[in-house]
């Protein structure tokens, strides 16, 4: 993984401010366009120029099993992570149908799955392990298997094209392990952090609560951010905060998807600073902790559609937006360029 002084800081005062006059001198009244201006002049500065130009966009969903799932805190068995490897490989998972319709090439990362993925073009096979240890009797993995999944999500970015990562999840139980990290973290009650994943009832809520408890007393001593990925991480996971380290370090735009992606992005943002500058938040999940996480690392998402899907859906659903705000800094006319009177001044 690359060194962590290699990534340079986005604070260019002088391009900054002729992207904001770019686009205050649009033909339109400033600010006319929103929250796509602001994201405009994050693409520009995340690429260091004012024609910002979003090539080979690149879909990675990394996948996992977790230990914990054996606690029944999923509404869903273990065996759905692998079988939903299959459906997005197989082209008919949501994220699938979103990669196709907007042109994203859709690349399924088997980080520790517990049942072995058969090679196939569109899948890399980075597997730690067959999924982790159960964190509410002792750390998740290893640090040397944390280490070894972080340097895998780092060699999964550089091994595809592009100046766009768009970044998603498969992993039963890993609501779990991203409420873990964010209570670990941000000293917060696990009450605040914790919601119904998948969608369990009332008890099953009391149960997830209870098991992620005994995780956080059996895992007391670990409280540096990558200890914490070791205790309750899952290796997809860790992986993912690989990835977004790698990719902020090349200056990629980095698409953040939901509550899962999200956490592991507070885990780079600790190992790492300054990555948050070149993360785009695609949306605010219905996972109850997700909006309280945003917040604390002061993220403004595009979308609130009620998501809680995971997969990398919502980040290929704010991908037009994207496009967007990348197009109308290059193509759209100036007052001046185009002929028309500016504001009375």
């Amino acid at each position: 993984m690359s060194a962590l002084n290699t990534m340079t800081a986005l604070h260019n005062d002088r391009l900054t401010q002729r992207l904001q006059h770019l686009i205050d001198h649009k033909t339109k009244p400033v600010g006319a366009l929103g929250r796509l201006e602001s994201l405009a002049l994050q693409l520009g500065r995340i690429q260091g120029r004012e024609q910002v130009d979003l090539v080979q966009p690149q879909m990675v969903v990394f996948a996992g099993d977790h230990g914990l799932a054996a606690r029944g805190v999923s509404a869903y068995p273990s065996d759905v992570t692998w079988q939903m490897v299959e459906n997005f490989l197989a082209g008919g998972a949501a994220v699938s149908v979103l990669a196709r319709q907007h042109g994203l090439a859709l690349t399924v990362v088997d980080a520790g799955v517990a049942k072995d993925i058969a090679p196939r073009d569109g899948l890399q096979i980075r597997k730690i392990a067959p999924g982790t240890a159960d964190a509410s009797q002792g750390p998740a993995m290893t640090l040397a298997q944390c280490q070894a999944a972080l340097s895998a999500g780092a060699e999964v970015v550089r091994s595809l094209p592009g100046n766009a990562v768009l970044l998603g999840e498969m992993g039963i139980g890993n609501t779990s392990s991203a409420a873990l990290i964010m209570s670990r973290l941000l000293d917060l009650p696990l009450s605040q952090c914790v919601g119904r994943g998948t969608g369990l009832d009332d008890s099953g809520l009391q149960r997830k609560l209870a098991v992620l408890m005994q995780a956080l007393e059996a895992n007391a001593g670990a409280s540096e951010p990558l200890a914490v990925l070791a205790a309750f991480g899952g290796f997809e996971v860790a992986m993912l905060c690989g990835a977004v380290m790698e990719a902020a370090t090349q200056n990629r735009v980095i698409v953040v998807d939901g509550f899962i992606v999200t956490s592991a992005v507070l885990v780079a943002q600790a190992l790492q600073p300054g990555v948050l500058e070149r993360c785009v938040f695609s949306h605010q999940s219905d996972e109850s902790g997700h909006a309280r996480l945003l917040s604390h690392l002061g993220a403004q998402p595009l979308l609130h559609l009620g998501l809680r899907l995971g997969e990398g859906s919502g980040a290929a659903l704010a991908w037009p937006l994207i496009v967007s705000a990348a197009r109308i800094l290059t193509e759209m006319a100036s007052f001046e360029s185009a002929g028309v009177s500016g504001q009375e001044r």
